[in-house]
């Protein structure tokens, strides 16, 4: 009784890497999951696409980010960016555009 323990969230949560982030704060993230076939019970790869909003523009491409589910921010905007786990070695587009002088 002495400890409070807080309710733990509803809202799922999904790990996956950034695909794309071409949209203003709006990334692309792929998760990959695996499920066993129900008939032949092999373990298939299944990839899906989720659009997650992204307030400050921190994710980049290759990252590999997780999720959580929220209110409908638009039409296919149902998740928003909790963390970045790990960022991505790729160089990015502004880097490469950008001659070192």
């Amino acid at each position: 009784m002495a400890e409070e323990t807080k309710p733990e969230s509803r809202r799922t949560e999904k790990v996956g890497s950034v695909v794309s982030t071409k949209m203003q704060k709006t990334i692309v993230v792929q998760v990959e999951m695996r499920k066993t076939h129900p008939k032949y019970k092999r373990v298939i790869k299944l990839n899906k696409k989720f659009y997650a909003h992204d307030e400050q523009n921190t994710a980049r491409v290759g990252d590999v980010v997780r999720i959580r589910e929220s209110r409908p921010l638009s039409k296919l905007k149902r998740w928003t960016l909790q963390e970045v786990i790990r960022r991505s070695s790729l160089p990015q587009a502004e880097e490469i555009a950008q001659p070192a002088v």
